[in-house]
Protein backbone atom coordinates (compact mmCIF):
# COMPACT_ATOMS: atom_id res chain seq x y z
CA UNK A 1 0.00 0.00 0.00
CA UNK A 2 1.46 3.00 -0.68
CA UNK A 3 1.32 6.05 1.64
CA UNK A 4 -0.05 9.51 0.30
CA UNK A 5 1.86 12.95 0.92
CA UNK A 6 -0.45 15.46 2.76
CA UNK A 7 -2.92 16.63 -0.14
CA UNK A 8 -5.66 19.02 -0.23
CA UNK A 9 -9.27 18.68 0.85
CA UNK A 10 -11.55 18.51 -2.33
CA UNK A 11 -14.35 21.00 -2.81
CA UNK A 12 -17.90 20.18 -2.33
CA UNK A 13 -20.12 19.26 -5.48
CA UNK A 14 -22.90 22.32 -4.42
CA UNK A 15 -26.11 22.30 -5.78
CA UNK A 16 -27.94 19.48 -5.11
CA UNK A 17 -30.75 20.10 -6.93
CA UNK A 18 -34.17 19.44 -4.81
CA UNK A 19 -32.73 18.60 -1.35
CA UNK A 20 -34.06 19.40 1.76
CA UNK A 21 -32.97 21.71 4.42
CA UNK A 22 -32.61 18.68 6.42
CA UNK A 23 -30.65 16.78 3.97
CA UNK A 24 -27.22 17.26 5.53
CA UNK A 25 -24.42 15.70 3.03
CA UNK A 26 -23.09 12.03 4.57
CA UNK A 27 -19.31 11.36 4.90
CA UNK A 28 -17.91 8.54 4.06
CA UNK A 29 -16.75 6.13 7.05
CA UNK A 30 -13.25 6.81 6.18
CA UNK A 31 -11.71 9.79 4.09
CA UNK A 32 -11.91 9.28 -0.05
CA UNK A 33 -8.22 9.68 -0.90
CA UNK A 34 -7.47 10.46 -4.46
CA UNK A 35 -4.29 10.76 -6.40
CA UNK A 36 -4.26 12.30 -10.40
CA UNK A 37 -0.56 11.69 -11.73
CA UNK A 38 -0.19 12.35 -15.66
CA UNK A 39 0.22 9.76 -17.90
CA UNK A 40 2.19 8.98 -21.15
CA UNK A 41 -0.53 9.70 -23.84
CA UNK A 42 0.72 7.25 -25.69
CA UNK A 43 -0.95 4.87 -23.40
CA UNK A 44 -4.52 6.45 -23.60
CA UNK A 45 -4.61 6.74 -26.94
CA UNK A 46 -7.77 3.84 -26.95
CA UNK A 47 -9.17 4.29 -23.22
CA UNK A 48 -11.63 1.86 -23.87
CA UNK A 49 -8.79 -0.67 -25.10
CA UNK A 50 -7.59 -0.61 -21.48
CA UNK A 51 -10.46 -1.51 -19.90
CA UNK A 52 -10.23 -4.83 -18.05
CA UNK A 53 -12.89 -8.30 -18.12
CA UNK A 54 -14.96 -8.52 -15.24
CA UNK A 55 -17.65 -7.09 -12.83
CA UNK A 56 -20.29 -9.68 -13.68
CA UNK A 57 -23.68 -7.08 -14.92
CA UNK A 58 -22.11 -3.76 -13.63
CA UNK A 59 -19.15 -4.03 -15.77
CA UNK A 60 -16.98 -0.93 -16.48
CA UNK A 61 -17.67 2.72 -16.34
CA UNK A 62 -16.89 4.89 -19.64
CA UNK A 63 -17.41 8.02 -20.83
CA UNK A 64 -15.40 8.22 -24.38
CA UNK A 65 -16.09 10.39 -27.58
CA UNK A 66 -13.84 10.72 -30.79
CA UNK A 67 -10.98 9.10 -28.65
CA UNK A 68 -11.19 11.40 -25.20
CA UNK A 69 -12.71 11.21 -22.28
CA UNK A 70 -12.83 8.74 -19.39
CA UNK A 71 -12.80 5.19 -18.44
CA UNK A 72 -13.07 3.37 -14.90
CA UNK A 73 -12.95 0.01 -13.21
CA UNK A 74 -13.03 -1.41 -9.30
CA UNK A 75 -15.14 0.47 -7.58
CA UNK A 76 -14.02 2.64 -4.03
CA UNK A 77 -17.62 3.52 -3.39
CA UNK A 78 -21.05 4.07 -4.58
CA UNK A 79 -24.48 4.84 -3.81
CA UNK A 80 -28.22 4.15 -5.07
CA UNK A 81 -30.93 6.34 -4.35
CA UNK A 82 -34.93 5.96 -5.25
CA UNK A 83 -37.82 7.66 -5.75
CA UNK A 84 -38.56 11.44 -6.43
CA UNK A 85 -35.86 12.59 -4.01
CA UNK A 86 -33.11 10.56 -6.21
CA UNK A 87 -31.31 13.22 -7.35
CA UNK A 88 -31.07 15.15 -4.54
CA UNK A 89 -30.17 12.38 -2.53
CA UNK A 90 -26.98 11.36 -4.81
CA UNK A 91 -25.77 15.13 -5.33
CA UNK A 92 -25.72 15.09 -1.35
CA UNK A 93 -23.87 12.09 -0.94
CA UNK A 94 -21.38 12.85 -3.37
CA UNK A 95 -20.65 16.35 -1.33
CA UNK A 96 -20.29 14.71 1.62
CA UNK A 97 -18.03 12.02 0.45
CA UNK A 98 -15.85 14.75 -1.67
CA UNK A 99 -15.72 17.07 1.10
CA UNK A 100 -13.87 14.76 2.99
CA UNK A 101 -11.53 13.59 1.09
CA UNK A 102 -7.99 13.86 0.70
CA UNK A 103 -6.91 15.03 -3.13
CA UNK A 104 -3.37 15.31 -4.76
CA UNK A 105 -4.03 15.98 -8.05
CA UNK A 106 -0.88 16.83 -10.53
CA UNK A 107 -3.24 17.54 -13.38
CA UNK A 108 -5.80 19.66 -12.23
CA UNK A 109 -8.26 19.59 -15.47
CA UNK A 110 -12.11 18.55 -15.26
CA UNK A 111 -12.35 14.91 -14.68
CA UNK A 112 -9.30 14.61 -12.65
CA UNK A 113 -9.31 13.73 -8.84
CA UNK A 114 -11.88 11.89 -7.86
CA UNK A 115 -14.98 11.25 -10.34
CA UNK A 116 -18.23 9.65 -9.76
CA UNK A 117 -20.21 7.72 -12.73
CA UNK A 118 -23.83 8.12 -12.58
CA UNK A 119 -27.40 7.33 -14.35
CA UNK A 120 -31.02 7.94 -13.39
CA UNK A 121 -33.73 6.02 -14.02
CA UNK A 122 -36.13 8.20 -15.97
CA UNK A 123 -39.32 8.04 -13.74
CA UNK A 124 -39.71 8.82 -9.81
CA UNK A 125 -41.52 5.19 -9.46
CA UNK A 126 -39.02 3.30 -11.25
CA UNK A 127 -37.07 0.74 -9.01
CA UNK A 128 -34.02 1.26 -11.43
CA UNK A 129 -33.62 4.83 -9.18
CA UNK A 130 -30.03 6.55 -9.42
CA UNK A 131 -26.68 5.50 -8.98
CA UNK A 132 -22.96 6.93 -8.15
CA UNK A 133 -20.59 4.60 -8.61
CA UNK A 134 -16.44 5.64 -7.84
CA UNK A 135 -14.29 3.69 -9.60
CA UNK A 136 -10.58 2.93 -7.84
CA UNK A 137 -8.74 3.14 -11.29
CA UNK A 138 -9.78 5.91 -13.82
CA UNK A 139 -7.93 6.70 -16.94
CA UNK A 140 -8.84 10.13 -18.67
CA UNK A 141 -7.64 12.01 -21.98
CA UNK A 142 -8.01 15.27 -23.39
CA UNK A 143 -6.22 16.45 -26.32
CA UNK A 144 -2.62 15.74 -25.76
CA UNK A 145 -2.89 15.48 -21.83
CA UNK A 146 -4.00 11.79 -20.55
CA UNK A 147 -3.33 10.67 -16.90
CA UNK A 148 -4.02 7.99 -14.51
CA UNK A 149 -6.40 8.53 -11.30
CA UNK A 150 -6.26 5.58 -8.30
CA UNK A 151 -9.14 6.10 -5.49
CA UNK A 152 -9.51 4.29 -2.05
CA UNK A 153 -11.94 4.55 0.89
CA UNK A 154 -9.66 3.24 3.34
CA UNK A 155 -7.93 6.36 4.28
CA UNK A 156 -4.77 5.42 2.40
CA UNK A 157 -4.40 5.01 -1.42
CA UNK A 158 -4.82 0.87 -2.41
CA UNK A 159 -2.79 -1.11 -4.40
CA UNK A 160 -4.43 -0.38 -7.68
CA UNK A 161 -2.65 -0.63 -10.80
CA UNK A 162 0.45 2.15 -11.63
CA UNK A 163 0.92 4.06 -15.18
CA UNK A 164 2.83 0.88 -16.09
CA UNK A 165 0.24 -1.63 -15.83
CA UNK A 166 -2.51 0.43 -17.84
CA UNK A 167 -1.77 -1.54 -20.70
CA UNK A 168 -3.97 -2.81 -23.86
CA UNK A 169 -6.15 -5.52 -22.47
CA UNK A 170 -7.20 -8.56 -24.74
CA UNK A 171 -10.17 -8.03 -27.10
CA UNK A 172 -13.16 -9.03 -25.65
CA UNK A 173 -15.45 -11.64 -26.57
CA UNK A 174 -17.72 -11.25 -29.47
CA UNK A 175 -21.57 -12.21 -28.02
CA UNK A 176 -22.85 -15.47 -29.14
CA UNK A 177 -26.12 -16.59 -29.94
CA UNK A 178 -27.99 -13.45 -30.38
CA UNK A 179 -31.64 -12.98 -30.46
CA UNK A 180 -34.04 -10.80 -30.41
CA UNK A 181 -37.75 -10.79 -28.98
CA UNK A 182 -40.58 -8.64 -28.58
CA UNK A 183 -40.61 -6.41 -25.63
CA UNK A 184 -43.43 -4.75 -23.65
CA UNK A 185 -45.66 -4.16 -26.86
CA UNK A 186 -45.31 -5.84 -30.31
CA UNK A 187 -45.07 -3.61 -33.89
CA UNK A 188 -48.38 -3.52 -34.08
CA UNK A 189 -49.28 -2.56 -30.86
CA UNK A 190 -46.48 0.33 -30.60
CA UNK A 191 -48.04 1.74 -34.08
CA UNK A 192 -51.54 1.36 -31.92
CA UNK A 193 -49.78 3.57 -29.09
CA UNK A 194 -48.56 6.32 -31.24
CA UNK A 195 -52.24 6.84 -33.31
CA UNK A 196 -53.78 6.79 -29.62
CA UNK A 197 -51.27 9.64 -28.99
CA UNK A 198 -51.76 11.57 -32.74
CA UNK A 199 -55.85 11.17 -31.36
CA UNK A 200 -54.88 12.89 -28.37
CA UNK A 201 -52.76 15.85 -29.48
CA UNK A 202 -55.18 16.92 -31.75
CA UNK A 203 -57.54 16.50 -29.60
CA UNK A 204 -55.74 19.58 -27.88
CA UNK A 205 -54.68 17.63 -24.64
CA UNK A 206 -51.04 17.91 -25.18
CA UNK A 207 -48.97 19.01 -27.85
CA UNK A 208 -46.10 16.50 -27.87
CA UNK A 209 -45.38 13.00 -26.02
CA UNK A 210 -42.44 11.08 -26.83
CA UNK A 211 -42.86 7.23 -26.82
CA UNK A 212 -40.78 4.52 -26.61
CA UNK A 213 -40.28 0.73 -27.10
CA UNK A 214 -38.01 -2.04 -26.17
CA UNK A 215 -36.67 -5.23 -27.29
CA UNK A 216 -35.72 -8.43 -25.77
CA UNK A 217 -32.12 -9.43 -25.66
CA UNK A 218 -30.68 -12.92 -24.96
CA UNK A 219 -27.76 -14.83 -25.73
CA UNK A 220 -25.44 -17.82 -25.21
CA UNK A 221 -23.13 -16.62 -22.76
CA UNK A 222 -23.07 -13.38 -20.60
CA UNK A 223 -22.78 -9.90 -22.44
CA UNK A 224 -19.41 -8.54 -22.47
CA UNK A 225 -20.20 -4.79 -21.97
CA UNK A 226 -16.78 -3.48 -23.51
CA UNK A 227 -17.65 -5.69 -26.95
CA UNK A 228 -20.57 -3.19 -27.14
CA UNK A 229 -18.16 -0.19 -26.43
CA UNK A 230 -16.12 -0.93 -29.02
CA UNK A 231 -18.41 -1.32 -32.02
CA UNK A 232 -20.42 1.69 -31.00
CA UNK A 233 -17.14 3.85 -30.79
CA UNK A 234 -16.15 2.46 -34.04
CA UNK A 235 -19.00 3.26 -35.84
CA UNK A 236 -20.90 6.48 -33.54
CA UNK A 237 -17.56 8.42 -33.29
CA UNK A 238 -19.79 11.44 -33.50
CA UNK A 239 -21.49 10.05 -29.77
CA UNK A 240 -20.46 9.66 -26.01
CA UNK A 241 -20.27 6.19 -25.65
CA UNK A 242 -20.88 5.35 -22.14
CA UNK A 243 -21.22 2.54 -19.36
CA UNK A 244 -22.41 2.66 -15.96
CA UNK A 245 -23.91 -0.41 -14.05
CA UNK A 246 -24.64 -2.43 -17.04
CA UNK A 247 -26.14 0.70 -18.88
CA UNK A 248 -24.21 0.80 -21.57
CA UNK A 249 -25.07 2.53 -25.33
CA UNK A 250 -23.87 5.80 -27.68
CA UNK A 251 -25.77 8.68 -27.05
CA UNK A 252 -26.04 12.13 -29.12
CA UNK A 253 -27.39 14.19 -26.94
CA UNK A 254 -25.35 16.21 -24.54
CA UNK A 255 -27.74 16.93 -21.91
CA UNK A 256 -25.93 19.49 -20.01
CA UNK A 257 -22.05 20.04 -19.64
CA UNK A 258 -20.43 22.64 -16.66
CA UNK A 259 -16.93 23.33 -17.21
CA UNK A 260 -15.36 26.26 -15.14
CA UNK A 261 -18.57 28.40 -14.98
CA UNK A 262 -20.12 27.75 -18.58
CA UNK A 263 -22.74 25.60 -18.94
CA UNK A 264 -23.70 24.19 -22.62
CA UNK A 265 -26.85 21.80 -24.03
CA UNK A 266 -26.97 19.65 -26.56
CA UNK A 267 -31.28 19.05 -28.01
CA UNK A 268 -32.08 17.01 -30.38
CA UNK A 269 -35.10 16.50 -32.16
CA UNK A 270 -36.74 15.69 -35.64
CA UNK A 271 -35.34 12.90 -36.95
CA UNK A 272 -35.02 11.27 -40.47
CA UNK A 273 -33.19 8.36 -42.03
CA UNK A 274 -30.54 8.43 -44.34
CA UNK A 275 -30.09 6.30 -47.58
CA UNK A 276 -26.64 6.22 -48.28
CA UNK A 277 -26.88 7.92 -51.15
CA UNK A 278 -25.29 11.18 -50.84
CA UNK A 279 -26.89 13.63 -52.98
CA UNK A 280 -30.14 11.97 -52.19
CA UNK A 281 -29.49 12.78 -48.22
CA UNK A 282 -28.10 16.06 -48.82
CA UNK A 283 -31.62 16.83 -50.33
CA UNK A 284 -33.19 14.84 -47.27
CA UNK A 285 -31.29 16.93 -44.91
CA UNK A 286 -32.96 20.07 -46.63
CA UNK A 287 -36.17 18.79 -46.53
CA UNK A 288 -35.03 18.14 -42.49
CA UNK A 289 -34.60 21.75 -42.24
CA UNK A 290 -37.54 22.81 -43.39
CA UNK A 291 -40.49 20.54 -42.08
CA UNK A 292 -42.67 22.19 -40.26
CA UNK A 293 -43.45 19.01 -37.96
CA UNK A 294 -39.80 18.67 -37.22
CA UNK A 295 -39.64 21.80 -36.51
CA UNK A 296 -42.15 22.16 -34.25
CA UNK A 297 -41.26 19.40 -32.35
CA UNK A 298 -37.63 20.88 -31.96
CA UNK A 299 -38.95 24.06 -30.84
CA UNK A 300 -40.43 22.21 -27.59
CA UNK A 301 -37.30 20.34 -26.58
CA UNK A 302 -35.08 23.70 -27.11
CA UNK A 303 -37.61 25.38 -25.52
CA UNK A 304 -37.48 23.49 -22.19
CA UNK A 305 -34.23 23.35 -22.35
CA UNK A 306 -33.08 26.96 -22.53
CA UNK A 307 -36.39 27.46 -19.58
CA UNK A 308 -35.04 24.88 -17.29
CA UNK A 309 -30.78 26.61 -17.39
CA UNK A 310 -32.26 30.11 -17.21
CA UNK A 311 -32.81 30.53 -13.75
CA UNK A 312 -28.98 29.18 -13.46
CA UNK A 313 -27.11 31.60 -16.09
CA UNK A 314 -26.58 35.25 -16.29
CA UNK A 315 -26.56 34.93 -20.22
CA UNK A 316 -27.64 32.61 -22.83
CA UNK A 317 -27.17 32.23 -26.07
CA UNK A 318 -30.23 30.07 -28.03
CA UNK A 319 -29.48 29.70 -31.80
CA UNK A 320 -32.68 30.93 -33.80
CA UNK A 321 -32.67 27.84 -35.83
CA UNK A 322 -31.12 24.23 -35.69
CA UNK A 323 -28.35 22.59 -37.98
CA UNK A 324 -28.59 19.00 -39.08
CA UNK A 325 -26.85 16.70 -37.31
CA UNK A 326 -25.41 13.76 -39.35
CA UNK A 327 -24.90 10.29 -37.91
CA UNK A 328 -24.53 6.73 -39.56
CA UNK A 329 -28.16 6.06 -38.96
CA UNK A 330 -30.08 8.74 -38.80
CA UNK A 331 -30.05 12.70 -39.46
CA UNK A 332 -31.82 14.95 -36.25
CA UNK A 333 -32.21 18.47 -35.79
CA UNK A 334 -29.83 19.88 -33.51
CA UNK A 335 -29.34 22.76 -31.28
CA UNK A 336 -26.75 23.84 -29.33
CA UNK A 337 -27.46 25.78 -26.09
CA UNK A 338 -25.12 27.74 -24.14
CA UNK A 339 -24.66 29.54 -20.99
CA UNK A 340 -22.65 31.66 -17.85
CA UNK A 341 -23.30 29.81 -15.08
CA UNK A 342 -24.56 32.86 -12.22
CA UNK A 343 -23.90 29.98 -9.25
CA UNK A 344 -22.69 26.82 -7.77
CA UNK A 345 -25.05 24.35 -9.03
CA UNK A 346 -23.30 21.42 -9.91
CA UNK A 347 -23.54 19.16 -13.26
CA UNK A 348 -25.70 16.61 -11.68
CA UNK A 349 -28.37 19.14 -10.06
CA UNK A 350 -28.05 21.23 -13.34
CA UNK A 351 -29.09 17.67 -15.19
CA UNK A 352 -31.58 17.26 -12.86
CA UNK A 353 -33.28 20.43 -13.55
CA UNK A 354 -33.61 19.35 -16.86
CA UNK A 355 -34.76 15.95 -16.72
CA UNK A 356 -37.15 15.17 -18.06
CA UNK A 357 -37.04 17.61 -21.10
CA UNK A 358 -39.14 17.73 -24.25
CA UNK A 359 -36.97 15.80 -26.72
CA UNK A 360 -37.78 12.86 -23.94
CA UNK A 361 -41.09 13.40 -22.68
CA UNK A 362 -43.13 16.31 -24.31
CA UNK A 363 -45.17 19.32 -23.85
CA UNK A 364 -46.78 20.16 -21.42
CA UNK A 365 -44.49 18.08 -19.12
CA UNK A 366 -47.35 16.68 -16.94
CA UNK A 367 -49.43 15.30 -19.47
CA UNK A 368 -46.91 13.85 -21.70
CA UNK A 369 -45.66 11.83 -18.20
CA UNK A 370 -49.19 10.69 -17.96
CA UNK A 371 -49.79 9.89 -21.45
CA UNK A 372 -46.32 7.43 -21.63
CA UNK A 373 -47.31 5.80 -18.25
CA UNK A 374 -50.39 4.65 -19.46
CA UNK A 375 -49.44 3.61 -23.50
CA UNK A 376 -46.29 2.13 -23.11
CA UNK A 377 -46.77 -0.41 -20.77
CA UNK A 378 -43.31 -0.65 -20.05
CA UNK A 379 -40.73 0.56 -17.20
CA UNK A 380 -38.34 2.51 -18.72
CA UNK A 381 -35.60 2.20 -16.25
CA UNK A 382 -32.70 4.63 -16.91
CA UNK A 383 -33.34 5.24 -20.92
CA UNK A 384 -34.17 8.57 -20.89
CA UNK A 385 -32.59 9.46 -18.07
CA UNK A 386 -29.52 11.32 -17.49
CA UNK A 387 -25.68 9.42 -17.46
CA UNK A 388 -22.75 10.74 -17.35
CA UNK A 389 -19.69 11.91 -15.19
CA UNK A 390 -18.99 14.31 -12.12
CA UNK A 391 -16.02 15.58 -10.24
CA UNK A 392 -15.33 16.77 -6.90
CA UNK A 393 -15.77 20.35 -8.29
CA UNK A 394 -19.08 20.13 -9.69
CA UNK A 395 -17.50 19.55 -13.41
CA UNK A 396 -18.98 16.75 -15.59
CA UNK A 397 -20.72 16.10 -18.34
CA UNK A 398 -24.26 14.15 -18.42
CA UNK A 399 -26.10 12.68 -21.62
CA UNK A 400 -29.73 11.50 -22.06
CA UNK A 401 -29.40 7.86 -22.38
CA UNK A 402 -30.63 7.14 -25.68
CA UNK A 403 -29.47 4.16 -28.42
CA UNK A 404 -28.88 1.74 -25.30
CA UNK A 405 -29.63 -1.04 -23.68
CA UNK A 406 -29.54 -2.42 -20.13
CA UNK A 407 -27.71 -5.66 -18.74
CA UNK A 408 -30.01 -7.80 -16.77
CA UNK A 409 -28.32 -7.93 -12.99
CA UNK A 410 -30.17 -11.16 -12.80
CA UNK A 411 -28.85 -12.57 -15.95
CA UNK A 412 -26.19 -11.11 -17.45
CA UNK A 413 -26.94 -13.14 -20.66
CA UNK A 414 -29.85 -11.11 -21.02
CA UNK A 415 -30.80 -7.12 -21.88
CA UNK A 416 -32.76 -5.01 -22.92
CA UNK A 417 -32.68 -2.36 -25.64
CA UNK A 418 -34.53 0.72 -26.02
CA UNK A 419 -35.81 3.72 -29.00
CA UNK A 420 -38.46 6.40 -29.02
CA UNK A 421 -40.23 8.93 -31.25
CA UNK A 422 -41.51 12.09 -31.01
CA UNK A 423 -45.44 12.23 -31.70
CA UNK A 424 -46.44 15.31 -32.55
CA UNK A 425 -50.04 16.51 -34.70
CA UNK A 426 -48.25 15.36 -38.03
CA UNK A 427 -47.06 12.32 -36.81
CA UNK A 428 -47.85 9.03 -39.13
CA UNK A 429 -47.50 5.80 -36.98
CA UNK A 430 -46.00 3.50 -39.38
CA UNK A 431 -43.02 5.99 -39.98
CA UNK A 432 -42.45 6.16 -36.38
CA UNK A 433 -42.46 3.16 -36.36
CA UNK A 434 -39.75 2.83 -38.78
CA UNK A 435 -37.92 5.35 -37.01
CA UNK A 436 -37.82 3.85 -33.70
CA UNK A 437 -36.12 0.52 -36.03
CA UNK A 438 -33.48 3.02 -36.93
CA UNK A 439 -32.73 4.33 -33.65
CA UNK A 440 -32.23 0.24 -32.33
CA UNK A 441 -29.92 -0.38 -34.80
CA UNK A 442 -26.78 0.88 -32.92
CA UNK A 443 -27.32 -1.39 -30.01
CA UNK A 444 -28.33 -4.45 -32.51
CA UNK A 445 -25.45 -3.94 -34.64
CA UNK A 446 -23.19 -3.92 -31.44
CA UNK A 447 -24.67 -7.10 -30.49
CA UNK A 448 -23.89 -8.86 -33.92
CA UNK A 449 -21.10 -7.39 -35.13
CA UNK A 450 -18.09 -9.36 -36.16
CA UNK A 451 -14.70 -8.51 -34.94
CA UNK A 452 -12.80 -5.95 -37.41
Amino acid sequence: MTSLPAGRPAPAAAGAAGASAAAAPVAAAAPLVARTVRLDSALASDLLAVLPAGGGATGPCSWVRRGEGLVGWGRAASHVASGPDRFAELASWWEGLVGSAVVRDEVDLPGTGPVAFGSVAYADGSPSGGTLVVPSVVVGRRGDVAWLTTVSAEGAVAAVPGPAEVVRQPAPARPLDVAFADGALSAAAWEGAVADAVSRITAGELDKVVLARDLEVSAREPLDVRWLLHRLAERYDTTWVFAVDGLVGATPELLVRREKGLVTSRVLAGTIRPTGDDAHDLALAASLARSSKDLEEHEYAVRSVADALAPHCSSMNVPEAPFVLHLSNVMHLATDVAGVLVDDTSSLSLAASLHPSAAVCGTPRAVADSVIAELEHMDRGRYAGPVGWIDAAGDGEWGIALRCGSVSPDDPSRMRVFAGCGIVAGSVPADELAESSAKLVPMRDALTADAP
